[in-house]
């Protein structure tokens, strides 16, 4: 995995952890034990599918970055779509508390996503590799 997408990880699992610990410590103090173990597990689980749809990304575009855009929308709706399922499975689950566990993967979404755009916005990845002094142009003109 290149640097930067390695930068990107980290600067959008950070405050992603950050707001999943105050969820987790209000969701305790308003509902209890449950709330806690709800916040906790859709924190997690945002952390996971995000990180894991970066890396797939990585290995999807690292031979052919043309279709960047199109495996990018790919990677990101599979990971709704995952989401969408677990929230299915555990509709009505009484391990934890559903509310809760909702609205901290709905928040922790979002902030991951802020964040990952953020840093994909300030790592100054090159969209042409530019040619290295050292070789000489392909066209036959010397500059």
């Amino acid at each position: 995995m290149p640097s930067h997408d390695a930068r990107i990880i980290r600067g959008a699992a950070i405050p992603t952890a950050v707001a999943g610990v105050i969820a987790a410590v209000i969701s305790f103090a308003v509902v209890g034990t449950k709330g806690l173990i709800g916040a906790v597990l859709a924190t997690l689980l945002v952390m996971a599918f995000f990180s894991f749809g970066q890396v797939a990304l990585d290995r999807l575009t690292r031979n052919n970055p043309q279709i960047m855009m199109a495996a990018a929308l790919m990677v990101y709706t599979t990971q709704i779509f995952a989401v969408a399922v677990v929230l299915a499975l555990f509709k009505h689950t009484t391990l934890f508390d559903t509310k809760v566990f909702g609205f901290t993967l709905l928040g922790c979404a979002l902030i991951w996503t802020g964040f990952q755009v953020r840093g994909a916005m300030k790592a100054k990845i090159y969209y042409v590799e530019p040619e290295s002094r050292d070789e000489k142009p392909k066209s036959g003109r010397q500059p």
